[in-house]
């Protein structure tokens, strides 16, 4: 495990995974997650909600496939990583992601148990 460069998030997808496959078989699955911070100034509680876009690769891609949607509660662990493209009017436009090493999903099935999915 490299320590220098490591996330653990905690949050519930924005929407179900898009996934791709290529032609030589693997596959990568993209979405986005929500995670909220409440702090409080004098009286006043506030809500911050981040979104955190997450890249699978993969076995772990399949799993996403399989096993996410949208509103479930995720543990991700993985890399934050930064890509850089232009864009149509050449500007260059920076990309930060995180690249799960795996996934963790939790949601509360009809009998109120909770059910777990690892990749």
């Amino acid at each position: 495990m490299n320590l220098k460069n490591h996330v653990q998030l905690i949050g519930n997808l924005g929407t179900n995974p898009i996934v791709k496959e290529f032609e030589n078989g693997k596959k990568v699955a993209r979405f986005s997650i929500a995670t909220n911070d409440v702090y409080k100034t004098n009286d006043t509680y506030t809500r911050n909600t981040q979104w955190h876009t997450i890249v699978c690769w993969d076995k772990v891609a399949e799993i996403a496939e399989r096993c996410l949607s949208t509103g479930c509660e995720v543990v991700i662990d993985g890399s934050i990583t930064n890509r850089s493209y232009n864009d149509k009017d050449g500007k260059k436009q920076i990309i930060t992601e995180i690249i799960a090493n795996s996934v963790l999903c939790r949601r509360i099935n009809s009998n109120t148990k909770t059910t777990t999915q690892r990749a």
